[in-house]
């Protein structure tokens, strides 16, 4: 199987022979070519990665080649739609963005569960772990790697109680990277301490085996915490814990991620706060690398704020050198996984961070002033409250004591921290000291194992085990009749190749659609006012996603979703036929050649002039940037007027500009200059185009004239035009 970018991702054809599937590879990459010097475009880039094979770059990209430079650190981008076979396809549009670090929430994965599950259940909030669809998501990333030329990081949780199952099967299954934190098991999971711990020692001794970069999860201290601010010296404590507590496991240095997540965000003063703390960490953990992450705790369900939040940790991310960076989308405060979101905070990452390409060559960070005064002060905060745990007995009776997440800032302490019971939790009483004859036979295990003296290691016992004989893993396909991934398809089935389409968010076909509007109302008022208008609309199920208050009385804007209840058939539609555009440079080269000269105006009673100005002028990519000249002869012209001023000046186009449509105005318009080309004997020699809000190629056409432009329209677009309808008409 072999994707092809005009084609979609086939799901039934990647689910075929997955019991034989074997992954292509394990272990975590980071991105090839990182600290090289390279030329992209008329750009030279000092923190760049290797280009993308096949890639969509970002928009603003027209403007500089359709250049698309792939910035140094690895990106994340997380998915939690519940059905797999809909996370593959987002997984594929991520890549194409520039993610390479495919993270998708597993309910199982960081549950209470205590075994592993199988089949491709749906899930709320994300899929639950399985065998099945953790190999179709690998066996989808293998090829997707293979389309945009990148390895594509896979990755998901290895915590809760279920944590050394899970971790055996990603190390099986080439899972590259993956959460494993038992500090987070005991705080956020109420798992029983000394079960977690122990769980984590096998857990990290499997994934230091199959070469998976671990995370850990200290982050959420300030995101569970009252004021998240005054956390930074006990996230520092659980980062040095698990840190240290992973490698005396035998995970190696350079695979083991701090997740780090800035303490506040705007309106907080969060760069005077947030920064420190980046310091801080890169002085404390030199040797490991960091994961940067937007904190949850402060996002909204307004995507504005959530991209400029997210930019302003980019800002921290840059200046402190983070490894990976994470992008997360409002869809927490929304409450639907959209499609676009993933995609979008995965494009913030890629602008930002292109764009701020050799900042620390420019800008220092002051040592001197109240930055190297705050980042002391964090980390000697950090060593006292990391010596009191000690002196009380250790992390178990700290915790205990609820000496975590309190949102006092340390000596200080509030008494709202997080305390749990050291004979208590789940999983509590279910851990056993291993007899003295105790033997596993498998390759990795932690701690003490009685091997038989006539075997060289333990899994000699069995003839090898899993990871060394992969016939040996037992795969089960489906368990449940009715929640599987067949019955999904099978449900969609009018959808998978078909002319059929239905808009979508979140699964195939889920008839989704998002819209926003404005109400001269009070919030409360138009929340359920904009509600009624998408009933009155025909949606269905409609639902508030985003509210935001312009004035108390005067307005507010409202993003609702509703389902809408057809389907459209593609080969029903009237597509016009794509005009393809010229490169900048080869326009102007034939304009320099032999140049082009217009006359402009907008014609009839119409007043309006910043189209015309905009299609026309240098400052906002008009066509005068190519080299073309022209005379613009204002607003309200008569079209007499402009044909005969195309006559003096020898003009080799006619622009002309309307919006008005009352009676076809702009029509008859269109028309009369046309005819009056004709009627003046120019009509072969001179070129007639005409644009507006209204106006379009067919409209224009029909109208006699040779070319229509309408909303999207760019100077680029025109000059295009007018090079290749003079090479037509020379001939």
């Amino acid at each position: 199987m072999k994707l092809e970018p005009n084609k979609k991702l086939d799901i039934k054809e990647l689910l075929k022979d997955l019991d034989k599937y074997e992954p292509k590879r394990r272990g975590w990459h980071w991105r090839d070519g990182k600290n090289e010097p390279r030329k992209i475009g008329d750009f030279e880039y000092h923190e760049t990665s290797e280009s993308l094979k096949k890639s969509v770059p970002l928009p603003g990209s027209r403007g500089f080649g359709y250049i698309d430079p792939q910035p140094d650190c690895v990106i994340t981008t997380e998915i939690a739609s519940g059905r797999f076979e809909d996370d593959i396809r987002r997984m594929r549009m991520a890549a194409w963005h520039g993610a390479d670090h495919i993270m998708v929430i597993r309910t199982a994965g960081q549950s209470h569960i205590d075994s592993l599950l199988e089949g491709t259940n749906q899930g709320i909030g994300g899929i639950m772990v399985t065998r099945k669809q953790v190999r179709a998501s690998r066996k989808a990333c293998d090829l997707i790697e293979e389309e945009v030329g990148r390895p594509i990081n896979f990755h998901s949780y290895i915590s809760g109680v279920a944590g050394p199952d899970i971790a055996v099967m990603f190390a099986e299954e080439g899972i590259n990277g993956a959460h494993q934190d038992p500090q987070y098991n005991v705080l956020y999971r109420n798992v029983n301490m000394v079960r977690s711990f122990c769980d984590a020692c096998e857990a990290k001794k499997i994934m230091a085996w199959a070469d998976i970069l671990q995370i850990d999860g200290a982050h959420n201290a300030n995101a569970t915490a009252m004021q998240a601010w005054k956390v930074m010296p006990e996230l520092m404590v659980q980062h040095a814990i698990n840190s240290m507590f992973s490698r005396k496991v035998g995970i190696k240095p350079e695979n083991i991620a701090l997740s780090t997540v800035p303490p506040t965000a705007p309106p907080a003063p969060c760069m005077r706060l947030d920064l420190p703390y980046a310091v801080a960490l890169r002085d404390l953990f030199r040797e490991y690398k960091m994961r940067a992450q937007q904190n949850t705790k402060y996002m909204e369900s307004d995507t504005r704020e959530a991209a400029v939040t997210h930019t302003m940790n980019m800002m921290i991310s840059r200046l402190t050198s983070a490894d990976i960076q994470s992008t997360i989308t409002p869809d927490e405060g929304r409450n639907v996984p959209w499609h676009y979101n993933n995609i979008a905070g995965v494009m913030t990452a890629k602008q930002s961070l292109t764009g701020m390409d050799g900042l620390r060559e420019m800008v220092k960070l002051d040592r001197e002033g109240p930055l190297g005064k705050d980042v002391r002060e964090l980390k000697e905060r950090a060593i006292l409250f990391m010596e009191e745990m000690l002196e009380v007995g250790g992390f178990f009776k700290a915790v205990q004591e609820g000496f975590f997440i309190d949102s006092g800032k340390y000596p200080e302490r509030n008494g709202d921290g997080i305390a749990r019971e050291i004979e208590g939790g789940i999983g509590y009483g279910f851990v056993y000291e291993r007899d003295e004859d105790y033997f596993a036979p498998v390759s990795v295990h932690y701690g003490y194992n009685n091997i038989p003296k006539q075997f060289k290691k333990a899994s000699d016992a069995i003839g090898g085990d899993t990871f060394e004989d992969r016939s040996k893993i037992v795969y089960i396909d489906e368990l449940d009749e009715n929640d599987n991934v067949n019955k999904r398809l099978e449900e969609s089935e009018k959808y998978y190749d078909t002319n059929l389409v239905k808009p979508e968010v979140e699964w195939r076909a889920d008839g989704t659609v998002l819209l926003s509007i404005f109400l001269p109302l009070d919030e409360r008022t138009a929340e359920f006012a904009a509600i009624k208008c998408g009933e009155k609309m025909g949606l269905d199920d409609v639902t508030v996603v985003h509210k935001q208050c312009m004035h108390p009385s005067e307005g507010t804007y409202v993003e609702l979703k509703g389902k809408v209840n057809f389907d459209i058939d593609v080969t029903e539609l009237v597509i016009p036929e794509k005009v393809e555009v010229l490169s900048q440079a080869e326009i102007r080269k034939d304009i320099q050649d032999k140049p082009i000269f217009v006359v402009a105006a907008t014609v009839g009673q119409d007043e309006h002039s910043v189209g015309m100005k905009e299609t026309l002028d240098i400052k906002h990519g008009g066509i005068e940037g190519f080299g073309i000249k022209y005379e613009y002869l204002g607003t309200s012209c008569p079209v007499e007027k402009l044909v005969d001023a195309a006559i003096e000046t020898k003009a080799d186009a006619i622009l002309i500009s309307t919006i008005i449509t009352h009676d076809d105005v702009h029509v008859k318009n269109m028309k009369k200059i046309n005819d009056l080309c004709i009627e003046k004997g120019i009509r072969d020699k001179v070129m007639i185009v005409c644009g507006g809000t209204q106006v379009n190629n067919e409209i224009a056409t029909e109208a006699g004239l040779d070319a229509g432009f309408g909303r999207g329209s760019h100077g680029i677009d025109v000059a295009s035009f007018l090079v290749k309808k003079r090479r037509e008409m020379n001939k």
